[in-house]
């Protein structure tokens, strides 16, 4: 009956759902390290987009406030900093709606019309899913597990494929 119990109220750690391909442990190992990312939320968008640009230089192009501007200036750049802000608040919102998949189902599509418009692909998500689970492995140091790792990456999978039907 506990059992029984458990997997009604959503508490069975092995239980997929189905709507986020998470298990209700990796949901947790998601909330958990995203509490800890979440304290410093710019720093952590800073880290992300600086990374991103670094990695794949050709997509700074996209935004027009700050296309020009020497990567090494970006960290301290305020229009950078605002739209680093604004990715992790996007993450947040998706991972908050993490156990209501409607409301992750509307933000993100949401998103992705806006992504639509400034012409971003499936493959700068793509890159984009790399970069953070990098930058993710940086911050969180030996929390970063490789059960962490799967819960993120299929949490970043979830989301961008979210985000990625709207963009076509």
């Amino acid at each position: 009956m506990g059992s029984s119990l458990s997997m009604l109220w959503g508490t069975n750690d092995n239980v997929i759902d189905p709507a986020t391909n998470l298990s209700g442990k990796q949901k947790k190992l998601v909330l958990s390290t995203w509490n800890i990312l979440k304290k410093d939320p710019t720093s952590t968008g800073v880290a992300i987009m600086t990374a991103y640009f670094k990695k794949y230089p050709e997509y700074q192009k996209f935004f027009v406030s700050f296309k020009d501007i020497p990567l090494e200036e970006l960290p301290g750049n305020h229009k950078f900093q605002a739209h680093c802000l604004n990715v992790i608040t996007a993450l947040g919102i998706a991972i908050d709606a993490i156990n209501n998949p409607p409301l992750l189902e509307a933000s993100l599509t949401n998103l992705g019309e806006r992504h639509r418009k400034r012409g971003q692909t499936r493959e700068h998500f793509d890159h984009l899913k790399v970069v953070v689970l990098e930058v993710l492995s940086a911050s969180l140091g030996s929390k970063y597990t490789l059960e962490v790792r799967d819960a993120w990456s299929r949490t970043l999978d979830t989301t961008f494929e979210c985000i990625c039907k709207e963009l076509s």
